[in-house]
Protein backbone atom coordinates (compact mmCIF):
# COMPACT_ATOMS: atom_id res chain seq x y z
CA UNK A 1 0.00 0.00 0.00
CA UNK A 2 1.25 3.45 -0.89
CA UNK A 3 0.89 5.88 2.02
CA UNK A 4 1.35 9.59 1.37
CA UNK A 5 3.29 11.12 4.29
CA UNK A 6 3.88 14.87 4.43
CA UNK A 7 5.58 17.11 6.95
CA UNK A 8 6.74 20.71 6.69
CA UNK A 9 8.55 20.72 10.02
CA UNK A 10 10.77 17.63 9.94
CA UNK A 11 12.25 15.23 7.44
CA UNK A 12 10.34 11.97 7.09
CA UNK A 13 12.96 9.31 7.80
CA UNK A 14 12.69 5.63 6.85
CA UNK A 15 12.03 4.75 10.51
CA UNK A 16 9.02 7.08 10.62
CA UNK A 17 7.79 5.67 7.30
CA UNK A 18 8.23 2.14 8.64
CA UNK A 19 6.33 2.92 11.85
CA UNK A 20 3.41 4.42 9.93
CA UNK A 21 3.41 1.57 7.40
CA UNK A 22 3.32 -1.03 10.19
CA UNK A 23 0.30 0.68 11.79
CA UNK A 24 -1.54 0.71 8.45
CA UNK A 25 -0.67 -2.97 7.88
CA UNK A 26 -2.48 -3.75 11.13
CA UNK A 27 -5.50 -1.84 9.80
CA UNK A 28 -5.48 -3.89 6.58
CA UNK A 29 -6.05 -7.06 8.64
CA UNK A 30 -9.63 -5.92 9.25
CA UNK A 31 -10.51 -6.74 5.62
CA UNK A 32 -11.66 -3.19 4.77
CA UNK A 33 -9.97 -1.71 1.68
CA UNK A 34 -8.14 1.53 2.47
CA UNK A 35 -8.20 4.09 -0.35
CA UNK A 36 -5.44 6.72 -0.62
CA UNK A 37 -4.26 7.04 2.99
CA UNK A 38 -2.66 10.40 3.74
CA UNK A 39 -0.70 11.24 6.92
CA UNK A 40 0.34 14.77 7.94
CA UNK A 41 2.85 15.45 10.72
CA UNK A 42 2.94 18.83 12.50
CA UNK A 43 5.00 20.07 15.42
CA UNK A 44 3.81 22.91 17.62
CA UNK A 45 6.21 23.72 20.43
CA UNK A 46 7.16 20.39 21.98
CA UNK A 47 4.04 18.52 20.86
CA UNK A 48 3.79 16.43 17.71
CA UNK A 49 0.40 16.33 15.99
CA UNK A 50 -0.26 13.50 13.55
CA UNK A 51 -3.36 13.56 11.33
CA UNK A 52 -4.55 10.84 8.98
CA UNK A 53 -7.25 10.82 6.32
CA UNK A 54 -8.15 7.54 4.69
CA UNK A 55 -10.94 6.68 2.30
CA UNK A 56 -12.99 3.51 2.68
CA UNK A 57 -15.96 2.37 0.58
CA UNK A 58 -18.80 4.91 0.99
CA UNK A 59 -17.05 6.80 3.79
CA UNK A 60 -13.90 8.61 4.92
CA UNK A 61 -11.94 8.10 8.13
CA UNK A 62 -10.16 10.94 9.93
CA UNK A 63 -8.10 10.77 13.10
CA UNK A 64 -5.77 13.12 14.93
CA UNK A 65 -3.39 12.40 17.81
CA UNK A 66 -1.04 14.59 19.85
CA UNK A 67 1.89 13.59 22.02
CA UNK A 68 5.36 14.79 22.94
CA UNK A 69 6.86 11.62 21.43
CA UNK A 70 6.30 11.14 17.69
CA UNK A 71 6.17 7.35 17.91
CA UNK A 72 3.56 7.48 20.70
CA UNK A 73 1.46 9.89 18.60
CA UNK A 74 1.63 7.48 15.63
CA UNK A 75 0.53 4.59 17.87
CA UNK A 76 -2.39 6.61 19.26
CA UNK A 77 -3.40 7.56 15.73
CA UNK A 78 -3.37 3.90 14.69
CA UNK A 79 -5.56 2.95 17.66
CA UNK A 80 -8.11 5.65 16.80
CA UNK A 81 -8.28 4.54 13.17
CA UNK A 82 -8.59 0.91 14.26
CA UNK A 83 -11.59 1.74 16.48
CA UNK A 84 -13.27 3.56 13.58
CA UNK A 85 -12.64 0.65 11.20
CA UNK A 86 -14.03 -1.91 13.67
CA UNK A 87 -17.13 0.23 14.07
CA UNK A 88 -17.47 0.53 10.29
CA UNK A 89 -17.00 -3.22 9.74
CA UNK A 90 -19.61 -4.12 12.39
CA UNK A 91 -22.21 -1.63 11.12
CA UNK A 92 -24.20 -4.13 8.99
CA UNK A 93 -24.48 -6.43 12.01
CA UNK A 94 -26.03 -3.83 14.29
CA UNK A 95 -29.01 -4.99 16.33
CA UNK A 96 -31.12 -2.02 15.36
CA UNK A 97 -31.30 -3.33 11.78
CA UNK A 98 -32.76 -6.61 13.03
CA UNK A 99 -35.38 -4.98 15.26
CA UNK A 100 -36.67 -2.34 12.87
CA UNK A 101 -38.94 -4.64 10.87
CA UNK A 102 -38.23 -2.85 7.58
CA UNK A 103 -37.14 -6.02 5.83
CA UNK A 104 -40.24 -7.83 7.07
CA UNK A 105 -42.45 -5.03 5.73
CA UNK A 106 -40.73 -5.16 2.37
CA UNK A 107 -41.09 -8.93 2.14
CA UNK A 108 -44.73 -8.81 3.26
CA UNK A 109 -44.22 -11.15 6.21
CA UNK A 110 -45.10 -8.61 8.87
CA UNK A 111 -48.63 -9.18 10.14
CA UNK A 112 -50.64 -6.05 10.71
CA UNK A 113 -52.30 -5.80 14.11
CA UNK A 114 -55.23 -3.69 12.99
Amino acid sequence: MLIDITSKVLDVTPTIQGRIASRFEKLERLQVPLITPHVIIHKEGLVFTVEATCGIPNDTLFAQAEHEDLHAAINALGQKLERQLIKYAARPQAHRAQRSGKEQCRMGTLIEAI
